[in-house]
């Protein structure tokens, strides 16, 4: 049992880089089955637009669904529309901020994609097949660069004689593609490192500060949505008991469209006031009718685990 307890606590204190690693795993393995059992190179004119088409528009998809599947993109979006937003839109949100926001939802959204076009520039059979389709790459890596037609290249990823021939002149497409694909992945792991550097370098918090926001952070999702549940459990009995039996309903308190809009809001951190979330500076700030509580802070969405969770209690 107490294995299975610190199981779980390991699992609940990475769960990020456990969520990005499974989700670079699952990807990976989809390209080896793409790879292996759907890709057939035409190997002729057509080459190259098949090639690429296997190498990007996969990971094109997968940007996409990176999007669609973050909390985040939805809880912009949901109600940007209305008519009261609308007329506070030019004077809240900034290309600043705009662009603040967009920056770690696209980094999320990256994981998937970037590790499909990094396996299969490693694997190959992608670029292999689309590099063929195009005499640019003889020109570029061959030293004989008059001696092979653009016919010969064509069928270059079907024909292992005629690829170990040429392969003795030129640098190999498989060669190429596999040099790319690990200069991507130094590339991927560089920018990584020096952003979270740069993030954690002007974090507003100190190290203990950040570990204590990170857990209640994810306490107060928890038990929001345990007593979110609570209450809509009981709101449906309610109102389920007085239509069968024909009675009026007791009073029965929910929050206002008005509350609801209010711990909507995005997340600002403002250092002369300790809130933790939304949520908090509403209790805080008398259910969000005292000044301080319209008051912005100073960074916006400075953790994206804040924004992510409050996102969570938003749309549960």
């Amino acid at each position: 049992m107490d294995r299975l307890q610190k199981a779980m606590d390991f699992c609940i204190r990475h769960q990020t880089t456990l969520s990005y690693s499974t989700v670079s795993l699952l990807t990976a393995a989809s390209e080896r089955i793409f790879s292996s059992v759907v890709f057939k190179c035409p190997c002729n004119s057509g080459n190259m637009l098949y090639g690429y088409s296997f190498l990007l528009a996969p990971a094109f998809v997968l940007l996409l669904l990176g999007y669609m599947m973050s909390t985040r993109t939805w809880r912009l979006f949901t109600g940007a529309c209305s008519l009261e937003k609308n007329r506070q839109c030019c004077s809240c949100r900034t290309c600043a901020d705009f662009y603040q926001l967009l920056m770690p939802m696209t980094a999320k959204a990256l994981v998937a994609p970037l590790t499909w076009i990094a396996v299969a520039l490693l694997g190959a059979n992608f670029y292999e097949c689309a590099a063929s389709g195009s005499n640019m790459t003889a020109r570029l890596f061959c030293k004989n660069k008059g001696n092979y037609s653009q016919e010969q290249l064509y069928k270059m990823p079907c024909d292992e004689e005629l690829s170990a021939v040429m392969s003795s002149a030129c640098l190999s497409f498989q060669a190429q593609s596999q040099v790319i694909g690990w200069f991507l992945i130094a590339i991927i792991m560089t920018v990584a490192l020096i952003l979270t550097c740069i993030t954690l370098c002007c974090s507003p918090v100190s190290y203990f500060q950040l570990k204590f926001w990170k857990i209640y952070s994810r306490k107060e999702h928890e038990l929001f949505k345990i007593k979110a549940s609570e209450h809509a459990t009981k709101l449906a009995e309610g109102n389920t008991n007085c239509f069968f039996e024909a009675t009026d309903p007791a009073p029965f308190h929910t929050p206002s469209n008005e509350d609801w809009k209010k711990i909507s809001i995005l997340y600002t951190f403002n250092s002369q006031e300790q809130y933790y979330s939304t949520l908090h500076k509403y209790v805080s700030t008398n259910r969000g009718k005292s000044t301080k509580f319209k008051e912005e802070g100073q960074h916006l969405n400075v953790f994206e685990f804040v924004d992510e969770d409050q996102a969570s209690v938003s749309g549960l």
